[in-house]
């Protein structure tokens, strides 16, 4: 090789405990649950060809390429291949490092691609203050109908075609962000917990009523709940695209706005987040003032349905005869990520008025993966079709899933012909319906 680019060091792999390196059998045990390898039926598609790959580079026998950068970012890290695999293998840590040598060597580095990283990663998606200003400003545009006037006039055939091809998909911003629909400390007269609640940044302004159902369900069930403002980003988004360096800032900026001691637990939602939101420690690990903090945070992080069903939260009573089909599509960083896949289940069926149909393959990505959806858009589209496929069959008007990701994926999927929503909106909603029953019979 000629390129100087790909002769730096290794600084990621290379430093890695080898035993994570070595840990694959090459039993190929994960093949069939492989979304890209079940596409080519390539080798190099597989988790355990990557893994090779990944191997080879750290043992210095292969060096870093562009190849290896694509073949890497074609995988969708969907997780899939760790619930199949019988060995334990540390597939997402080696996936993460992966990615970061991949940008540490620059590998797939050009000006088009550097500004976009630099202009998500860097700028939005670390500066909380900005990310909203956007989002506001998303708002107008949309509120104000303008976007449908940009539509009609033609003026996006100027717009690069990939731009141009993503805007109709582009998500609805929420009129009021979480800070304004959440207190900072919400609680209730017989608190048996007190826990902490994570915001997210496109939870935040796209699904901001989730987090309020989220304190909803959370109150109705004895927890005070502490809400920090202006959380941000937890890193999960520059951890998954090779930015580790970042994503440990994030990781520190969510630790010094929690008081960890005082809380039970810290709650998430959003199942991609949650995910990496379990593994502050590996991320700080050497870093002596965080380290231990980041232990703590470990075992505290709780998605909200584990939590609600640790707790044994309170079925809502029944308010209604009606009863709607609903069905529940596992989002991969909760199944396969968290290994959470039992209480979403039992928070849907404790809630009056709903049959919960199983859906066929419902722990198939649903091809949004963070922003696969927007660098992979053919394969994303083909996994999207087949979960769309898969829904019809159950005949359910409702969908339920647990990611904003997967939300919006399968919402554009569907259209207008089911909803897709939150398990703990329904039973916020439950909980509501509840309590206003009871008003009217007071009354």
């Amino acid at each position: 090789m000629n390129d100087s680019t790909t002769l730096t060091p290794l600084k990621y792999l290379g430093d890695l405990d080898y035993s994570i390196v070595q840990q694959c059998m090459h039993c190929g045990m994960c093949l069939p649950s492989c979304p890209t390898y079940l596409e080519t039926k390539r080798e190099r598609n597989s988790p355990r060809g990557r893994i090779a790959l990944m191997r080879s580079i750290a043992d210095g026998e292969l060096e870093v390429t562009k190849e290896f950068g694509e073949e890497m970012y074609y995988c969708l890290g969907c997780l899939a291949c760790t619930t199949a695999c019988p060995a334990g293998v540390n597939y997402p840590e080696l996936f993460e490092n992966a990615r970061a040598e991949v940008e540490h060597h620059g590998v797939l580095a050009r000006p088009e691609r550097r500004f976009w990283r630099w202009l998500t990663l860097e700028q939005l998606f670390s500066k909380p203050w900005m990310l909203r200003a956007v989002g506001r400003l998303l708002w107008i545009y949309q509120a104000s109908g303008l976007c449908g006037l940009v539509r009609k006039s033609g003026v996006m055939r100027l717009v690069p075609k990939n731009l141009r091809e993503l805007e109709p998909s582009t998500p609805t911003i929420q009129r009021h962000f979480s800070d304004a629909l959440i207190q900072e400390t919400e609680t209730v007269p017989e608190k048996r917990y007190r826990v902490g609640l994570l915001t997210g940044c496109v939870q935040d302004l796209v699904f901001s009523h989730v987090n309020r159902d989220t304190v909803d369900a959370l109150l109705a069930n004895g927890c005070e709940v502490i809400t920090p403002r202006s959380q941000g980003c937890c890193g999960s988004l520059h951890a998954h695209n090779g930015d580790l360096t970042l994503a440990a800032v994030r990781a520190r900026s969510l630790l010094d706005q929690f008081d960890l001691e005082n809380l039970d637990a810290v709650i998430t939602n959003a199942a991609g987040c949650g995910s990496h939101l379990k593994h502050f420690t590996n991320l700080l690990k050497g870093d002596p003032e965080y380290a231990d903090r980041a232990a703590e945070w470990d075992r505290k992080v709780k998605d909200v349905s584990e939590w609600l069903v640790e707790i044994d939260f309170r079925k809502p009573e029944s308010t209604s005869e009606e009863c709607e089909t609903i069905t529940y599509h596992e989002a991969c960083h909760l199944c396969h990520g968290q290994g959470i896949t039992r209480q979403p289940r039992d928070v849907l069926h404790a809630i009056p008025g709903l049959d919960l149909v199983e859906l066929e393959n419902s722990t198939h990505c649903c091809g949004s993966a963070g922003i696969y959806n927007i660098t992979q858009p053919e394969q994303a589209t083909k996994l999207q079709e087949e979960k769309v496929g898969c829904i019809a069959k159950t005949g359910a008007s409702l969908i339920a899933t647990a990611n904003p990701g997967c939300h919006l994926q399968i919402q554009n999927g569907v259209g207008d012909s089911a909803e897709v929503v939150h398990p703990v909106s329904l039973l916020a909603k439950a909980y509501r319906n509840e309590k206003e029953t009871t008003n009217v019979e007071t009354n």
